[in-house]
């Protein structure tokens, strides 16, 4: 689904006029040091996750004469993806870390800074160290932020009472440390929040390996579920893996059931819902989320908390020339997902490039696969393919698979998709 005509929204301007502006701005802002003579295109991107990793990268293959730079406080990046297997006990946090030398390698100049704002006018971003950054093109991957305060008491304090765990690093470690302190025979209770939400089979996937490592460990402990929706995703799937494999340790609490949590008293380690007050051993409360504080920040956000943006090329509808990739933009079908953010990345990169070069934008071809573990031998996949159509990003038919993986094979295909993943979003190299 090419486009005919070019979106003024969307056009780059003239070379002259990128040059014209570039100088006006190397008067006006505090750089960082300057680009070379021959000017290249410049495409600044805040965020080094999955989407603004992979962004970074395919940009520089695309078009190795663009300046890309990367801005991300962090040096090292604790991916979610199996991190729920360091709860298991099945690997260490230091092997779910990466750094971004990877990146460094590709040509992509990585500045370790926080951007604490973005002037679209002027076309530049403000970094907490006082430097500007101009860019003729911006990417923002700023993530989720939390909705403190849900439930009642539930704040960044009591987030380290009852680890939510959704940012994996610290806070792994911590929910980690609290299952091997607690008592055999102990509750833990994991509370899942309605509404949007990075990785949405998550929780489920985190209650299956704790039971799992509670199975090895502590055999009388029970694992409560309370969920302040009325489904989740596989759950027909996730439910039989519990009979079979974690049989009277895991129980699930829908919304109707009592499932929503509705305050919390962290020094007491007792969650209250419409049942009554329910005291654990260990609570692993997830917060409601929103876009990355940046987004909310810069305008990028609409009301609903997420970045509305265009389909095919992921710039946002509220700020010309940049772009929202990731957790943080309201993408229609695309679960909030790395494989997700990882397709939106390769999307957004190839429509940037278009842009720059006053070329078509090319179709969108947009997919996400969800694995979740049951076992450390077993898995099971929620695959996604989707389509742009009428403006929107829609979930498209799955071709029928000849033959079914199996579960072991699911396991398989999960650490060679995390695999791929981390070269494609980190310069990961596994040789």
């Amino acid at each position: 689904m090419g486009m005919k005509r070019r979106d003024r929204s969307f056009s780059p301007g003239s070379g002259r006029r990128r040059f014209l502006h570039a100088a006006a701005l190397g008067l006006l802002a505090h750089a960082l040091p300057a680009r070379s003579a021959q000017s290249a295109a410049r495409v600044v991107l805040i965020g080094g996750g999955f989407a603004g990793g992979a962004c970074a990268l395919s940009l520089r293959k695309l078009d190795p004469l663009l300046d890309v730079t990367l801005i991300d406080p962090e040096s090292d990046y604790v991916t979610g993806p199996m991190s729920n297997a360091v709860l298991a006990g099945w690997r260490t946090l230091e092997s779910i870390t990466l750094s971004r030398a990877g990146i460094e390698r590709a040509g992509v100049r990585v500045v370790r800074d926080r951007a604490t704002s973005i002037d679209a006018t002027a076309r530049r971003v403000r970094l907490q160290g006082g430097n500007y950054l101009a860019y003729d093109r911006l990417v923002v991957a700023p993530g989720i932020r939390f909705l403190w305060g849900t439930p009642e008491g539930y704040d960044e304090s009591a987030a380290w009472r009852m680890p939510h765990a959704w940012t994996a690093g610290a806070q792994t470690v911590l929910l980690a440390r609290q299952l091997h302190a607690m008592e055999d025979g102990g509750v833990v209770a994991i509370g899942v929040p309605s509404g949007l939400i990075r990785c949405p089979p998550g929780p489920f996937e985190r209650a299956t390996l704790i039971a799992a490592w509670l199975t090895r460990n502590k055999r009388r402990a029970k694992v409560l579920i309370f969920d302040a929706n009325n489904r989740f995703p596989r759950q027909d799937q996730f439910q039989a893996a519990w009979q079979e494999l974690y049989p009277g340790m895991i129980e699930w609490l829908p919304s109707t059931d009592g499932g929503t949590v509705e305050r919390v008293d962290a020094d007491k380690l007792t969650l209250y819902t419409s049942r009554g007050a329910q005291r654990v051993a260990v609570a692993n409360i997830i917060p409601p989320q929103a876009a990355g504080s940046l987004a909310l920040d810069a305008g990028l956000a609409h009301e609903h908390g997420w970045c509305p943006v265009d389909a095919r090329t992921f710039e946002s509808t509220l700020l010309h020339h940049v772009h929202v990739i990731g957790d943080a933009a309201a993408a229609g079908a695309m679960p909030k997902s790395a494989s997700a953010a990882h397709s939106q990345a390769l999307q957004c990169a190839a429509a940037v490039v278009a842009a720059l070069r006053e070329r078509e934008i090319p179709v969108a071809e947009l997919d996400s696969v969800c694995y979740s573990f049951l076992a450390k031998d077993r898995a099971l996949a929620i695959h996604g393919r989707f389509s742009v159509e009428a403006g929107e990003i829609r979930a498209a038919e799955l071709p029928l698979p000849a033959r079914r993986p199996s579960a072991q094979e699911e396991a398989q295909l999960a650490a060679k998709w995390y695999r791929a993943a981390l070269a494609d979003s980190f310069g990961a190299d596994f040789n």
